[in-house]
């Protein structure tokens, strides 16, 4: 370790000293998500000028940082499976009859189809706008290596059907989706507790005095997952002022530069999808600005850190203990929101690159023999996209394959892909808690007091009683 990566870390040091007194002067969950966003800005932007995107000594320092942004990311992943299973299963028990699971799960799922399409649509249009082609884009190195690459994961990609991916959502070994293990793995977690819900419902007028039983062990896993998962949201401004300050300070501005018009079509098409967004919360008769107040914490870390899956936890405290969503319904909402119709991943993302891809051998990707059945792969491909980094290059890999496009040269944005990324994970995000808000609404089961409350409510905390 040199003299300069020591003293970048005591730089950092010192920041994320700053960010813990501004916790123990109890400032809001806000004001603090949003400091550590700023303070890594600053710090990854003079470490970019001081040594410049590539230099051994700021990828040191990047390593040490990885400690704090990526082990927090991963501190979240721990605890989505168990928050899950015992959210989802406390729900069931809760419910009156089946029925009310299949609603949940019907416009849950059928929100976020509905606005993968939109969102593949709005793609597609700021593509024209901004005249986006790949005919002419020239390769780096490291762009040819991504290409072959992605190259060799067609195979993958096209033995990908419906009926196989509808399968995939089945735990044939539930232990085994509970590592992770698979793309699907939430899903299928999800499906298993649904099944221990429903059985143990069953119980309830055969052997009640079991069921009691099994209730009081829910509620005490409950109680104590959630006190998990507050502990580790405790951590989310130290954990996006590393992340960020990594991604500022190894970003290649010449880059950027280089394809400035595909970043400001994807931003403006990320952008006016927020906005659908907000038009179908106004629509359901809840108050757009309010609404934005209450996930921006969430969607800045979902922004910095790049992964839907591990804004699991995090989104579930948003819509409880901010937007007033029964915990059932957020549960659904973030899980199926992590794995089907990511609005930027699987929406967005695919739709322009199959845009830009297709004038290299000869197509018009303006007209309705094209954009049809580009959209109708793009909203049924959207069916189980992993909500974790790289998940919108497989649902790329299954568009241009489907689409019979040259998949090798979406490696040409290799280099702003970590820019695009940040971009498209807000929007998934933003997505399933758009889901969840609008099925909640739907079946009268918001909580309009918690919803329209003015306090800055922190999502790493308990309501306190009145």
């Amino acid at each position: 370790m040199t003299l300069n990566v020591i003293f970048n870390l005591l730089a950092a040091l010192a920041l994320l000293v700053l960010l813990y007194r501004q916790q123990r002067h109890t400032a809001s969950f806000s004001v603090r998500v949003f400091t550590g966003m700023g303070l890594g800005v600053l710090l990854g932007a003079a470490l970019q000028a001081i040594y410049g995107a590539s230099h051994a000594d700021l990828v040191t320092t990047g390593n040490y940082l990885d400690i704090v942004g990526s082990g927090y990311v991963k501190l979240l992943q721990m605890v989505i499976v168990p928050l899950i299973m015992v959210s989802i299963i406390g729900a069931i028990l809760k419910l009156k009859g089946i029925n009310a699971l299949g609603k949940i799960s019907a416009l849950t799922i059928g929100t976020l189809m509905l606005t993968t399409l939109i969102a593949a649509s709005l793609g597609i249009l700021m593509a024209k706008l901004f005249s986006l082609t790949a005919v002419g884009l020239t390769a780096s190195a490291a762009d040819i290596a991504r290409g072959v690459y992605l190259q060799g994961k067609v195979e993958a990609a096209q033995a990908i059907s419906l009926p196989g991916m509808l399968l995939s959502f089945i735990p044939a070994n539930p232990f085994l989706d509970m590592t992770g293990a698979r793309k699907t793995s939430t899903i299928a977690v999800v499906v298993f507790s649904v099944f221990i819900g429903v059985a143990a419902s069953g119980v309830h007028t055969e052997k009640p005095a079991l069921y009691a039983s099994f209730e009081h062990f829910i509620q005490v896993a409950h109680a104590l997952v959630m006190k998990l998962v507050r502990m580790v949201l405790r951590l989310t401004p130290y954990g996006v002022f590393a992340l960020m300050a990594q991604v500022v300070s190894t970003s290649s501005y010449t880059d950027i530069l280089h394809l400035i018009d595909f970043v400001l079509a994807s931003y403006s098409a990320i952008v006016l999808m927020f906005g659908i967004h907000l038009l179908l919360v106004a629509s359901a008769g809840l108050n757009p600005l309010r609404y934005v107040k209450k996930v921006l914490p969430l969607l800045t870390f979902a922004f910095t850190s790049r992964s839907s899956a591990g804004a699991i936890p995090m989104s579930v405290q948003t819509q409880t203990l901010r937007l007033g969503t029964p915990e059932g319904i957020a549960n659904f909402a973030a899980s199926f929101g992590a794995t089907i119709g990511q609005n930027g991943c699987a929406g967005i993302y695919p739709a322009m690159l199959a845009v830009m891809i297709a004038p290299t051998v000869g197509i018009d990707p303006y007209t309705l023999s094209f954009i049809a059945p580009l959209l109708a792969i793009i909203t049924i491909g959207s069916v189980g996209i992993a909500g974790v980094g790289g998940g919108a290059t497989f649902a790329a890999l299954i568009v241009l394959s489907t689409m019979n496009l040259p998949v090798a040269l979406a490696g040409l944005l290799i280099s702003i892909e970590p820019l695009i990324d940040m971009g498209r994970t807000a929007l998934n995000v933003s997505g399933s808690v758009t889901a969840g808000t609008l099925t909640s609404r739907i079946l009268g089961e918001t909580d309009q007091q918690v919803f329209n409350s003015d306090a800055d409510l922190p999502v790493d905390q308990e309501p306190t009683a009145a």
